[in-house]
């Protein structure tokens, strides 16, 4: 599949500390990491972070093997269970340890019906919202500059009408409208870090989800991706229902991030179960043959996904076995070893969409350097230096001794 939109092909101007060009030289090419966002849940980490145990530390060296863009929990019941206690320390360690490896850290979610503090429930609608704005300022701002990107709101579609248990964000959805809460929330995220990248996510992919964003932009709120999750417990979309959302999704010009991916290698889920949460069993297992197709199935996805010039980001959701509703739904097993869906996703990631090449610069210092948009060490001989690079136009890169 298509993927020159995913790279640079660029003449750049090699010179030495004092402006010199290097004519005639064998200058490496050497990627560090993508500008695309392979993402996967972080949650394993936050145990290693708290614990430094040595099985946590396999784990997570994995982990940063194939993946460079992480997902943080910032579910207000769990960071917040007793009000004005936030579970803040935790979760910095833990962006701070990931930002340290070169990983791009998202925080989800700031406002959502599920995982909610149950401890609103005792104010007025008047006073839910302000504490639920006040809650995206002290996160958005206490992390800016660790975390910058944030799934502002989750699961609007269904937020107003849901009804398996009461709730303070239903109920200032249901007072304000979607569109206006929407509006407020993201408003506010956006005065507390003017350059985070902001997300609206959603699972449905109805027209309904169209619709919303549609009067969302219409209404100026400042979304800057769209988050479609892909939780496929009761199986694997397919080509012809991925290049249909795609398209639907696209015509609103924005980034799309894939921000909540499942494939099961195991047993699929049967198709009458209506909402994941209610699929409960004793035991999930994987499957030698569940693992093929599971690798096939994520194969071909990435492959789709990474060819569309508006996706910038792909997550999936479980890194290990059992991590959600005990899904075989990782890429390695729950004994830490790894899935064919690992391997497949390595290859892709560092072998066939990752650039480690030597140029050769003309009598001026020139090369025409073609490489996937990325962070790059760039050495001649004894000289090195650290670049991005993400676009067509020509630069001139200086490399110390």
């Amino acid at each position: 599949m298509e993927t020159t939109h995913r790279k640079v092909n660029k003449r750049i101007r090699f010179t030495d500390e004092h402006g010199n060009p290097l004519p005639n030289r064998e200058i490496r090419i050497k990627q560090v990491n993508h500008a695309f966002l392979f993402g996967c849940g972080g949650f394993d980490f936050i145990p290693y972070v708290l614990k430094g145990e040595d099985a946590y530390q396999q784990l997570t060296d994995s982990w940063l093997e194939v993946f460079n863009y992480a997902t943080l929990p910032f579910y207000w019941g769990n960071y917040e269970p007793e009000e004005g206690k936030p579970n803040k320390d935790l979760l910095m360690k833990t962006a701070l340890y990931l930002k340290d490896k070169g990983v791009k850290v998202k925080g989800h979610p700031l406002c959502w019906h599920t995982v909610c503090a149950d401890w609103l429930m005792k104010y007025d609608n008047q006073t839910i919202m302000k504490k639920q704005l006040e809650r995206i300022d002290r996160e958005v701002t206490g992390f800016k500059g660790v975390i910058d990107m944030w799934d502002v709101i989750n699961e609007v579609v269904i937020m107003p009408i849901f009804d398996r248990y009461d709730n303070a964000v239903t109920r200032i959805c249901k007072e304000k409208g979607r569109i206006g809460l929407i509006k407020e929330v993201f408003e506010r995220a956006h005065e507390s870090n003017p350059d985070a990248v902001l997300l609206l996510n959603d699972f449905n992919t109805s027209i309904n989800y169209e619709i919303l964003i549609d009067g969302c932009l219409n209404a100026g709120v400042p979304i800057s991706a769209i988050g479609i999750q892909s939780h496929q417990h009761q199986g694997y979309w397919g080509r012809e229902r991925l290049e249909e959302v795609l398209e639907r999704f696209s015509h609103f010009g924005l980034p799309i991030h894939f921000t909540e991916n499942t494939l099961i290698s195991g047993e699929i889920m049967p198709s009458h179960i209506v909402d994941l949460n209610d699929w409960q069993v004793d035991s999930w297992p994987t499957t030698p043959e569940g693992e093929e197709r599971q690798a096939r199935q994520i194969e071909e996805m990435y492959r789709i996904l990474f060819s569309n010039p508006l996706v910038a980001a792909i997550t999936t959701w479980d890194y290990r076995d059992g991590a959600w509703l005990k899904a075989p739904s990782g890429f390695i097993r729950e004994d830490n070893s790894r899935k064919p869906s690992y391997e497949m996703l390595k290859k892709l990631v560092k072998q066939e969409w990752w650039t480690d090449a030597a140029v050769k610069t003309d009598d001026d210092g020139w090369a025409e350097v073609h490489a996937f948009k990325g962070d790059y060490r760039i050495s001649a001989e004894n000289r090195n230096v650290d670049v991005s690079l993400l676009d067509d136009t020509e630069m001139i890169v200086t490399l110390r001794a």
